[in-house]
């Protein structure tokens, strides 16, 4: 339980980024049960510290984005979405959400757990499709007015692996279905982008059972909570 937590902070960013497979969704689930479960979310928000838990994602964290998430991962085989056009449609996804969701809310103290983020498009777009990397990373300041994580939880897992894992869930989206050797690159991209940003990428083995990746989340969310708050 938190202790020695006074006084009101800026709401944090915490993004769960990944290969297809690594287990995002459950491991989001999961930490908003711990949160909930363990105390800690009462204790901020009766310290004011945080405001409140908000759970969203990208594509598809407002209305907007709904329709853009439809297009991005469902689009018709008859109508082939382009390189440009998906990294474009990302990133207006993601100016809506930033300016609707997530400044309002970090503005208001919140404690935000977001699945996909900047580094989702620098890795499948710029990785993954080649696509200059500076125009991404241009573009994705214009899209998120400068909003950077406080945290990025990378979960790390073998591409064969976190594919097969999104086979069983049944029904494969356009991301899903693309050649192994884009998904290779894709996790060639988020290994880079770790190795550059430490400070904010933090690996997570996410090859392990799912309550062995919860633990190792919460023992960095614990040391987080620690520096940020205390």
């Amino acid at each position: 339980m938190p202790e020695n937590m006074l006084g009101t902070r800026p709401g944090k960013l915490i993004v769960f980024e990944g290969v297809e497979g690594c287990g995002k969704t459950t491991q989001i689930q999961q930490t908003q049960g711990w949160l909930t479960a363990s105390g800690w979310l009462v204790a901020l928000q009766q310290q004011q510290v945080l405001s409140d838990l908000v759970i969203t994602r990208e594509p598809g964290g407002t209305p907007l984005g709904q329709a853009l998430r439809q297009l991005l991962l469902h689009a018709p085989p008859d109508d082939m979405l382009h390189d440009r056009t998906e990294l474009l449609l990302y990133a207006a996804d993601r100016a809506q959400h930033v300016d609707t969701v997530l400044k309002p809310h970090l503005e208001k103290g919140a404690l935000i757990l977001c699945d996909r983020y900047t580094d989702s498009t620098m890795a499948y777009q710029g990785y993954g499709r080649g696509l200059d990397r500076q125009w991404i990373e241009q573009l994705n300041a214009i899209a998120t007015g400068g909003l950077q994580s406080d945290l990025t939880l990378w979960l790390d897992v073998d591409v064969e692996l976190g594919l097969a894992r999104a086979q069983q869930r049944g029904r494969h989206d356009r991301i899903e279905q693309a050649q192994l050797d884009f998904h290779q690159r894709v996790q060639q991209g988020f290994r880079e982008l770790a190795a550059a940003h430490p400070e904010r990428i933090v690996r997570i083995d996410a090859s392990l059972d799912p309550a062995a990746v919860s633990q190792q989340i919460q023992e960095v969310l614990l040391r987080r909570f620690e520096s940020w708050f205390r």
